[in-house]
């Protein structure tokens, strides 16, 4: 399995073998500032619209986002 950053439907950065993974390579790129975890309410602090999904391991390069 394989995993990548989405902002709502356009992925924004490269596959990652595992979620976290796709999360810290998003940290580190600085699109977010911490992994997300749930809030108080049960809620995850991100950024609206930012989310990380699977995807097939053959998905072509997000062109120039690629190192993000």
């Amino acid at each position: 399995m394989a995993y990548a950053l989405f902002y709502h439907d356009q992925r924004i950065g490269a596959v990652a073998s595992t979620e976290l993974d796709a999360w810290r390579r998003a940290l580190r790129s600085g699109l977010i500032t911490d992994i997300p975890v749930a809030d108080e309410r049960g809620g995850q602090v991100l950024p609206r619209g930012l989310h990380v999904e699977q995807v097939s391991e053959d998905v072509s390069s997000p062109g120039q986002n690629e190192s993000l």
